[in-house]
C-alpha cells in the first residue's frame, strides 16, 4: 500500500455515558513518537504524554457522535459516524485508511479494516491514543458537571461506582438512554 495512509480508531462505543469519539492520523514514520501501542496496552500517564507528542508531530483529525446521535442511529452507526467526521476533519489528503475493526464506515475512501489494527499499525495506535484520551478528558471535565457518577475514574463505563450514581441521581442529559442500565431508571419503561 503506497502513498499517505491515515489510520482511524474510536473511544467510548461500550460506556453508558458521554460520546463516541473517533480519530484519524497520518504520521510520517520517521517522526514517530517512540512506545506507540495499543491505547488500552498503555498507562493513562503515558497515554498523555504520546497524545501531546503526536499532537507535535502528526495531522490529526477527531470527530465525534453525540449521546442523541448514539441512541437514535444505534452505537455501531455513531461510531462510524465519528469516524466519518474524523476523517473529514484532516487537514490533509491521503491515498488509503486503515481502520480499527471488522466494519469501515459507508464512504468512497479506499480502506481497509483491521482486525486488531491498534496493536499491528501505528497509524491506527496513533488514533486510538487520540481518541481514548481525547474521550477521557470530555468525561473528566462531564464529571465536574456532574459529580456522582464517578466519570473522571470510570470515564463513563458501567462500573458499581456508576450505577450507584445512576441509582442515587438517575440519568443526566449525557447518558445513552438507548443502553439497558440507562433505560431501565427512565420513568414510564
Amino acid at each position: 500500500m503506497g502513498g499517505r495512509v491515515v489510520g482511524v480508531d474510536e473511544a467510548g462505543r461500550g460506556p453508558l455515558a458521554g460520546p463516541v469519539v473517533a480519530a484519524a492520523v497520518w504520521i510520517d514514520r520517521a517522526r514517530c513518537p517512540e512506545g506507540l501501542d495499543d491505547s488500552k496496552a498503555l498507562c493513562a500517564a503515558r497515554r498523555e504524554v504520546l497524545h501531546d507528542k503526536l499532537h507535535g508531530v502528526a495531522v490529526i483529525g477527531v470527530g465525534m457522535a453525540s449521546v442523541e446521535e448514539i441512541d437514535r442511529l444505534n452505537i455501531l452507526w455513531a461510531t462510524m459516524l465519528a469516524m466519518e467526521r474524523a476523517v473529514a476533519a484532516l487537514a490533509c489528503g491521503f491515498d488509503h485508511v486503515l481502520v480499527d475493526g471488522n466494519r469501515l464506515p459507508r464512504w468512497h475512501h479506499p480502506a481497509t479494516a483491521v482486525v486488531g489494527g491498534d496493536a499491528l499499525c501505528v497509524s491506527i495506535a496513533a488514533a486510538s491514543i487520540i481518541a481514548k484520551v481525547t474521550r477521557d478528558r470530555l468525561m473528566e471535565a462531564l464529571d465536574a458537571e456532574h459529580p456522582g457518577y464517578g466519570w473522571a475514574r470510570n470515564k463513563g463505563y458501567g462500573t458499581a461506582d456508576h450505577a450507584r450514581g445512576l441509582a442515587e441521581h438517575g440519568p443526566t442529559i449525557h447518558h445513552r438512554r438507548s443502553f439497558a442500565p440507562v433505560r431501565a431508571m427512565l420513568p414510564g419503561l
